[in-house]
Order: structure tokens, then sequence, then C-alpha cells
């Protein structure tokens, strides 16, 4: 008999322990811990995905300066009236392209060059200046691509 009641005598501790590990919550520590994880992986996530938004851009911009390439040329074989260079303005009032389509990535005018007779669309690029190094015109190959990743 006695056997028994020290048997229930521990079962009655341990439920009363376990009650108050439940009710003591998380320590600062505990929090502190979790909070350093989150910030490795919110650290390594952005190294990895940093470079991929940069080139993602670059593409993106790529494809904007054909899209202005292609409106240029439908605007000089269609409605141009001379062979001056037409400019994105010009282009807009035409409607061969979207009013809203006129800026890249990096929220600057897309520009059209006119070279030896051949229409070009261009962006300036990351560091918003025409004609610096990073220039993005619309006829970059890959390797383009992954040089201007690399500055």
């Amino acid at each position: 008999m006695e056997t028994s009641v020290i048997k229930r005598l521990l079962a009655i501790r341990a439920a009363k322990r376990s009650a108050r590990a439940m009710q003591r919550g998380v320590t600062l520590v505990e929090v502190l811990i979790v909070v350093a994880i989150m910030a490795v992986i919110s650290g390594g996530v952005t190294l990895v995905a940093f470079p991929l938004f940069k080139e993602a851009r670059i593409k993106s911009a790529i494809q904007g300066c054909l899209v202005v390439r292609q409106a240029a040329e439908l605007y000089h074989n269609l409605d141009a009236t001379g062979d001056a260079c037409p400019t994105i303005q010009d282009v807009v009032a035409a409607k061969k392209l979207d009013g809203k389509k006129t800026d890249d990535p990096w929220g600057m005018p897309y520009k059209i060059e006119c070279i030896d007779g051949e229409i070009h669309g261009t962006s300036s690029g990351n560091d918003r200046k025409p004609g610096t190094k990073d220039d993005i015109r619309d006829d970059f190959k890959d390797a383009d691509v992954k040089r201007l990743k690399d500055l």
C-alpha cells in the first residue's frame, strides 16, 4: 500500500513539474538564439539573392532596349519624315511605344541612338550616367551580361 502512495506522490510531483515548465514560457537567451539564427539565415539569402537580382535587372534592361529599338525602327520605317534619328518622345507620340514603358529598371529613360544607319536602344545602366562602361544596349550577349554583373 505504501508503494502505491509513493508512486502516486511521484506522479503528482512530475505533473506539477511539467505544469511549471509549461507556464514558464521562453527565456531571453532562447529568444536571442532564435534571432541570431534568423540573422545568419537572412544574411546567407542576401548573399545569394543580390547577384541574381542585379543580373535580372540587366536582362530586363536589355529586353527594354530591344522593345525601344523595335518601336524606333517601326517609327522610322512608317512615320518618319526624314532620316533624323527618332527620339523616345517621337515614338511615344506616334503610338509605337507605350508611354509607361520608357524607363529602364533604374528609373532612367531609355535612349535611341542611330549609328551608321542602325538604330539601337540604350540604357544608362546602374550608375545612371550615359557614356560609361556599364551602359546597356539592345545587342548585348551573355558575356556582356556577365561583365556588367561583375562590375
